[in-house]
């Protein structure tokens, strides 16, 4: 298993964000996280990511136990977030943004960094045309794009998505998931967190449920996609 959550509670000062969140994600795979809004899911990720502190519970990464290891040494360990709300640096260029991305990978890696840029390109060439823009003036599908470059340049064994369809026109919704699938496809894990539940459910293989910090259903996508209680709740069906 590459990444296990165990038992994890989570605080905001005295207000309790997650209460014993279980989950796993195997090596290879795309699992999401779906719930409403407040359920706790950009939490669990910022946890993972090292930027929240465990109360209780643990959190292990390829085997290890990495509970509270600081988040710049999980990026340098394999995991690599593109966060809510793109985060980009909107003053500096497209390039910049991609570069420090990569900034924790040494000198010596070099020449698979300079075959990252390549990646990237691949999959967003738009990002290629814009490179020396800068970044605060593309627009909302665009940033998102370089957000998910830019972890891209990190090298992630396990790249964590929080909400990349957010704000986006529904063509771009699409376009985005097919690349998710594609980054997929090329051999990163990836915990998906979204809200469009019918998008994430259609390009992950395993799927749980979040409410109010726990919890409340573990499934392999498709068999939630067919369950009507999860249709009525999340898919408006």
């Amino acid at each position: 298993m590459l990444l296990e959550i165990s038992e994890l509670s989570v605080f905001y000062g005295k207000i309790q964000a997650l209460d014993g969140v279980s989950l796993d994600v195997e090596e290879g795979e795309i699992a999401c996280l779906i719930g409403a809004n407040g359920a706790g899911k950009s939490t669990t990720l910022k946890t993972i990511s090292g930027l929240r502190k465990v109360a209780h519970g643990a959190v292990r990464f390829k085997g290890a136990d990495i509970t509270h290891v600081p988040g710049h040494r999980r990026v340098t360990m394999g995991i690599c977030q593109a966060p809510e709300g793109r985060g980009i640096f909107p003053g500096m260029t497209v390039m910049d943004n991609l570069g420090m991305g990569a900034y924790t990978r040494k000198k010596r890696d070099a020449e698979r960094v300079t075959g990252d840029y390549e990646r990237v390109f691949s999959l967003f060439p738009r990002l290629k045309e814009r490179r020396k823009q800068i970044a605060g003036t593309m627009s909302g599908g665009e940033q998102q794009m370089l957000a998910i470059g830019r972890a891209l340049m990190s090298d992630p064994d396990l790249l964590l998505l929080d909400e990349p369809s957010m704000g986006l026109a529904p063509m771009l919704v699409t376009q985005i998931f097919e690349i998710i699938k594609e980054i997929n496809g090329q051999g990163t894990t990836i915990l998906l967190v979204e809200q469009n539940a019918i998008q994430a459910l259609s390009v992950s293989r395993r799927a749980y449920v979040l409410e109010s910090g726990h919890i409340t259903r573990r499934a392999l996508a498709a068999d939630l996609l067919d369950d009507d209680s999860i249709r009525a709740a999340y898919l408006g069906g």
